[in-house]
């Protein structure tokens, strides 16, 4: 989390946050979600970082952490403004699913926010399960948490 290739998904996570979410939690809040967590965390074994850079620029990214024995925990999972709609994300999530499998974890686990769609559908259509209802108004709801079972990794 402190490398200076993560730094720009953290500073675009936080704009992202405080525009959708300012009104609702209040400003500064993403720093707060933001910092939540410790750098260790994120570290492994049980943790990894993930930085997709296109010309020497961070344009997605997520990471994961220890959750339970089983599960990893996504976190931070994010695509610059500028560089959305050509599946980084579903790229970033493939990639952390892959790794958290060969890292020994057979679940995930993650939420996102009640005024991220994009999200929700993201998570929806990569096999995810919501642990909400679905037709609730995801304001009421708040935190939308997602699970899945992991493939065993292939035996090499």
């Amino acid at each position: 989390m402190h490398d200076p290739r993560v730094r720009p998904l953290l500073d675009g996570l936080a704009v992202e946050y405080d525009s959708r979410y300012g009104d609702l939690f209040g400003r500064g809040a993403a720093a707060d979600e933001l910092n939540r967590y410790p750098a260790s965390e994120f570290e492994g074994p049980g943790g990894a970082l993930l930085v997709i850079q296109e010309n020497g620029i961070s344009v997605a990214g997520g990471a994961f952490r220890f959750y339970d024995p089983a599960t990893a925990e996504f976190k931070r999972i994010w695509t610059h403004s500028a560089h959305r709609r050509r599946g980084l994300a579903r790229l970033v999530l493939a990639e952390l699913e892959a790794l958290a499998a060969r890292r020994g974890y057979t679940r995930v686990y993650l939420t996102t926010g009640p005024r991220q769609p994009e999200a929700k559908y993201l998570y929806l259509t990569s096999g995810y399960e919501p642990q909400f209802d679905l037709h609730e108004d995801p304001e009421v709801v708040k935190s939308l948490a997602f699970t899945k079972d992991l493939p065993a990794p292939p035996i090499s």
